[in-house]
C-alpha cells in the first residue's frame, strides 16, 4: 500500500489557511493545496504534509569516505538513502534526476524497515544523502531515533542551507553533517546556478550546529571551472571557517565533471583545485582534501607535527594507517582530530546498489 506523506512538525499555521514551512531557510509560505519549493512540502486542510515520507528513491551501501567523511568512523560502511526534492536548483546536480524534478515516488518503507536493511546489510550507520535531506528532516529523525537505540550512525550530506528549527531536530538524532558549499559559497555563483538568494544561511546554520549541538562537521566546496573557481572567495570561505568552526574543521575541494545543465564546461583543472588547497593551508586549516582526483597525494591525511601521512587513501579506500590506538601519529605523537577507530573489517566490498 502506497504511504500518502504524513503530517510535518516544522512548520507554522498562517490565516487564510496558510502555512509557513520552517525547515529550510526558505521558509515557504504555502497557500491551501499547493507545494513549496522542495517540491514534497504540501498544504493539505491548512496543515503541511511531508509527502515523501516513506518512500525512498534509491539505497546503496558506500564507505563512508565517499560522502566525504574522513574524519568520522573512518573504514566504515553506511547505509545510504535519499527521498526526492531539493532545497536548491543546482544546474551542476549529479542526482538531477532524484532532486531536480520535484516529483514524489519512490519505495514505501518504514523507519524500522530502513534500521533492519542497515544491520542486515552489516553497515554501521544510516547516510541521508543524494538529495538535500533537511526538506524531509521529519522522516530521517524518525529512522535516526530507532538507529540511535541500535549503535548506528546517523549523518547528512546537506547543502546546509537550515534553520533553528531544523538544526534542533538534528540534534536530536544526527551525528555527523557534511556541508558542500559549491563554488566557495560566493553569492552570484549560489544566485546563478543554485537559485539561492545568499549564503548567510548557512553560515548561520553551521554557526548553530557548532555551538549548539555534538555534530560533528566537515565541509566540501564542489569547484566549478571558469565560473565558481576564484581564489579571494576560497580565502574568504576558508577563513570563516577557521575563525568560527576551528583550524581542525576538514575541508574538501572537489573536482567538478560536466553533468546536468553545465556539460559544456571542462572539468575543474587539477592545478586550480591545488591553489585551493594552498590556500586554505596558507590561511591555518589544518586538514585540506582534494577530492575525486584518485591517486592524488593531497586525498590523504598528513600529520601537522611531522607533515608524515598518517592516513593513506585511494579515492574512497583506504590503504595505509600510521595512527596507534588513541588516533596519534606513530612517528611524533600528534593527535589527530579523527572521530572513531579504523573499521579494518569494512575496507572491502563496501559500495553495491540495493535499490
Amino acid at each position: 500500500m502506497s504511504i500518502i506523506g504524513k503530517e510535518a512538525i516544522l512548520y507554522k499555521q498562517l490565516a487564510e489557511g496558510r502555512v509557513k514551512c520552517t525547515a529550510c531557510a526558505r521558509y515557504c509560505n504555502i497557500p491551501k493545496d499547493k507545494i513549496g519549493f522542495c517540491g514534497i512540502r504540501k498544504n493539505i486542510g491548512g496543515k503541511l504534509y511531508l509527502m515523501a515520507y516513506g518512500k525512498i528513491i534509491t539505497a546503496h551501501v558506500d564507505p563512508i569516505e565517499k560522502k566525504p567523511f574522513v574524519h568520522y568512523m573512518p573504514g566504515s560502511k553506511v547505509f545510504s538513502i535519499a527521498t526526492t526534492g531539493c532545497s536548491w536548483l543546482c544546474h551542476y546536480c549529479l542526482n538531477y534526476d532524484i532532486s531536480q524534478r520535484r516529483k514524489v515516488e519512490g519505495k514505501d518503507i518504514t523507519p524500522e524497515e530502513i534500521v533492519q536493511l542497515t544491520k542486515e546489510y552489516d553497515c554501521q550507520g544510516i547516510a541521508y544523502t543524494y538529495n538535500e535531506p533537511i526538506i524531509s528532516i521529519e522522516f530521517s529523525h524518525d529512522v535516526g531515533v530507532i538507529a540511535k537505540k541500535e549503535g548506528l550512525i546517523n549523518l547528512y550530506v546537506s547543502n546546509g542551507y537550515g534553520t533553528p528549527d531544523s538544526v534542533k531536530m538534528m540534534s536530536e538524532f544526527l551525528d555527523g553533517i557534511t556541508v558542500d558549499f559549491k563554488g566557495n559559497g560566493e553569492e552570484n555563483f549560489l544566485r546563478l546556478y543554485a537559485g539561492v538568494p545568499s549564503p548567510e544561511p548557512i553560515f548561520q546554520t553551521l554557526l548553530e550546529i557548532k555551538n549548539k549541538t555534538k555534530i560533528h562537521i566537515e565541509i566540501t566546496d564542489l569547484i566549478v571551472p571558469e565560473i565558481g573557481d576564484n581564489l579571494n572567495e576560497a580565502r574568504k570561505l576558508s577563513k570563516w571557517i577557521y575563525d568560527n568552526l576551528g583550524p581542525n574543521t576538514p575541508i574538501h575541494f572537489l573536482r567538478f565533471h560536466p553533468d546536468y545543465k553545465l556539460i559544456h564546461l571542462p572539468w575543474t583543472p587539477i592545478k586550480t583545485l591545488e591553489k585551493h588547497y594552498q590556500v586554505a593551508k596558507e590561511v591555518g586549516l589544518r586538514f585540506v582534501y582534494l577530492g575525486n582526483i584518485p591517486g592524488h597525494p593531497l586525498e590523504h591525511t598528513y600529520c601537522p607535527g611531522c607533515e608524515e601521512i598518517v592516513v593513506k587513501r585511494y579515492g574512497f579506500d583506504i590503504t595505509g594507517w600510521y595512527l596507534d590506538e588513541y588516533n596519534r601519529c606513530i612517528k611524533c605523537g600528534y593527535e589527530i582530530p579523527i572521530i572513531g577507530k579504523l573499521s579494518k573489517g569494512s575496507l572491502k566490498n563496501r559500495f553495491f546498489p540495493v535499490i
